[in-house]
C-alpha cells in the first residue's frame, strides 16, 4: 500500500510510563523497514501509515514536573521510571496543565 501524505497526529494524556515508551518507540522505529521483520513491533506500516508518519501534537499531564516542559522532557520526569531504550530530540510538544484548566472552567458554586 502507498504512503500517504498525511500525518496521524496524536494527543497524549497523562505522560506517565506508557506515554514514555510510546514515545521513545517512535524514536526508535522511526526508520524501521516495511519488507522486514522487526523486533519489538509487529507492522512498520498500518493502513499505509509508517511509523514515522505519528506525530505527537499535544501532551497533558498534573504533574508540576512535566506541566510546561517540552514533551522529550517531561517523559523522564518522577514519578516515571522507563527504561531508557532510544534518544528522543526535543519535540516542540510542551505538557499543558489539565487540572488546572478543568478547575478553570467548573461552576463557581463548587
Amino acid at each position: 500500500m502507498a504512503k500517504k501524505k498525511d500525518k496521524v497526529r496524536v494527543a497524549i494524556v497523562g505522560i506517565g510510563n506508557c506515554a514514555n515508551a510510546l514515545v521513545q518507540g517512535l524514536q526508535y522505529y522511526k526508520d524501521a523497514a516495511v519488507d522486514e521483520e522487526i523486533p519489538g513491533l509487529m507492522h512498520a506500516t498500518v493502513g499505509g501509515y509508517h511509523v514515522s508518519d505519528i506525530e505527537i501534537s499535544a501532551a497533558f499531564d498534573v504533574v508540576v514536573g512535566k506541566v510546561g516542559k517540552d514533551l522529550s522532557e517531561a517523559i523522564w520526569a518522577e514519578p516515571n521510571n522507563t527504561m531508557k531504550f532510544a534518544d528522543v530530540p526535543h519535540m516542540d510538544c510542551n505538557a499543558v496543565d489539565v487540572f488546572a484548566t478543568d478547575v478553570q472552567l467548573l461552576p463557581s458554586k463548587w
